[in-house]
């Protein structure tokens, strides 16, 4: 089992810049691929990155946003740049038991999920 608690979302003007954490507790964190995913109010939940041996972007964000991961934390981070209003959206950390899934962009790939953090980007 893996509980993961999300921080660092907020209110921030478009271009500017916010930084998510994604603290995990329980089993051996370097185990798991982490991601992100974001889901804005009347759309369903999509796939933002992924760390696992590599890093994976969706086609929205890369270039802006940088995941990364502290295994001595048991932290992961998005570092999300150049911000746009459509990047307004509750962001959440899921954890997979397996580094090697094809489909990292598909939610049911994960196991763990955290509780979400409201990220605003006004205009």
């Amino acid at each position: 089992q893996v509980q993961l608690v999300e921080s660092g979302g907020g209110l921030v003007q478009a271009g500017g810049s916010l930084r998510l954490s994604c603290a995990a507790s329980g089993r051996t964190f370097s185990n798991y691929a982490m991601a992100w995913f974001r889901q804005a109010p009347g759309k369903e939940r999509e796939f933002v990155a992924r760390i696992s041996w590599s890093a994976y972007y969706a086609d929205s964000v890369r270039g802006r946003f940088s995941i990364s991961r502290d295994n001595a934390q048991n932290t992961v981070y998005l570092q999300m740049n150049s911000l746009k209003v459509e990047d307004t959206a509750v962001y959440y950390c899921a954890a997979d038991e397996n580094k090697y899934s094809i489909y990292y962009y598909d939610t049911r790939t994960y196991e763990y999920w955290g509780q979400g953090t409201q990220v605003t980007v006004s205009s």
